[in-house]
């Protein structure tokens, strides 16, 4: 039977690896975040406040019309970061840091929420969790120049978030990866085990928990 999931995740923790990697053992299709196209990317950088709402609608749009797709098209398919992650945190955190008003960001919850409902959700979500310490590492060691500026605090907030919508998140399946303790770049055992987890998972012989 076709499977659709989603890698959930902060900034650097891995989730393009991940997809691409089950991708290559499952033989299944991965889809990647499509950041580079968002026109409104540089203005957002340059002033936020002006930007953060456009910016945020676009990645929305974008991320629901990928998922919609997904959720049609034959075979098993993989997804780095998934459409909930664009509301959950990333509008979210931008709201809490006065870079979107609050009648944008009402605005852009109300279409969210209604868009969401009529979205059928994955079969499962695999959310990586990381420390700051180890997102920062692995940010530095992939040195892309528009995330150099990128500080612990903000890292730490989005975890955060990152936490909370877990914990809340009830419309599929979640297994947490520790990715503090697991490489599956480097050690194939993990990479199986990871596999092993989420192919348990989706024929329903396994709790969804991650036990090293």
């Amino acid at each position: 039977m076709d499977k659709f999931i989603a890698v959930a995740g902060n900034i650097g923790v891995g989730k393009s690896t991940l997809v691409k990697m089950i991708s290559d053992e499952l033989g299944w299709t991965p889809f990647y975040e499509p950041v580079a196209e968002n026109p409104y990317l540089a203005d957002f950088y340059d002033d936020m406040q002006s930007w953060a709402f456009h910016s945020q609608v676009y990645f929305l749009m974008r991320r629901l019309r990928i998922h919609r797709q997904l959720m049609n098209r034959p075979g098993s398919v993989i997804q780095d970061r998934s459409v909930y992650e664009d509301a959950e945190i990333f509008a979210h955190n931008l709201f809490l840091q006065d870079s979107i008003t609050d009648r944008d960001y009402q605005t852009y919850r109300e279409l969210y929420q209604v868009l969401v409902e009529f979205l059928p959700p994955p079969d499962l979500v695999i959310y990586l969790r990381a420390s700051v310490p180890t997102l920062l590492d692995r940010i530095a060691m992939r040195d892309r120049s528009y995330e150099r500026t990128i500080s612990a605090s903000y890292l730490a907030d989005l975890n955060d978030l990152y936490e909370e919508w877990v914990d809340h998140f009830d419309l599929c399946p979640v297994l947490t990866v520790p990715s503090d303790d697991l490489d599956y770049v480097a050690k194939p055992q993990h990479l199986a085990l990871v596999i092993e987890k989420v192919q348990e998972i989706l024929i329903g012989k396994e709790e969804v928990r991650f036990d090293l």
